[in-house]
């Protein structure tokens, strides 16, 4: 297994700057939409393929959660996932047989976990602003924080299939 190049302190510190440049970015931006974006206006950023429209989401991924009674909310969209970014932390600090894509990945899901946690706490909503329309692929209204999660998932599943693929390689029988 390939081990990290940048362990030790060093290393460390480089995650926590990895982690804080995808807050900072999530936040800068959403803090430009918060100023300058009414709610539901829609500005054309190329063409009508990809918009800005600034919505409030009390719920989770795609407003999953929005209606549920608020100690449960509290459980589920504050509890659980200051829980999850704090275990990621620990394991992505601790550990020193993770690749460089991995400690990546998990550095952007940590760090798009904290931007829409930062949203919950402080203004009781997570600011949505993204809306891309390709015809046949449509999303729903997402943030800068939200492409930094699906960003790090792909790099983690990526990571995945290809220890997978190298561990056949290595084992044919397998």
């Amino acid at each position: 297994m390939e081990k990290r190049k940048f362990s030790g302190l060093a290393g460390k510190v480089l995650i926590l700057v990895i982690i804080l440049l995808n807050v900072g970015c999530d936040q800068m931006s959403k803090s430009i939409v918060r100023e300058r974006v009414d709610y539901y206006e829609n500005i054309k950023v190329f063409s009508n393929y990809v918009t800005l429209t600034k919505v409030e989401n009390s719920g989770a991924f795609l407003s999953m959660g929005d209606a549920l009674h608020s100690g449960i909310k509290f459980v589920f969209l504050l509890l659980l996932p200051v829980a999850v970014l704090m275990a990621g932390l620990y394991f992505v600090m601790t550990r020193k047989d993770l690749s460089p894509v991995l400690v990546f990945g998990i550095c952007c899901v940590i760090g798009g976990g904290i931007g829409n946690l930062y949203d919950r706490i402080i203004y009781g909503a997570v600011t949505d602003f993204l809306h891309i329309d390709f015809i046949v692929f449509q999303t729903g209204i997402f943030n800068a924080a939200d492409l930094s999660i699906m960003a790090g998932m792909s790099l983690i599943i990526f990571d995945s299939f290809h220890k997978r693929k190298i561990g056949s390689k290595l084992d044919p029988q397998a």
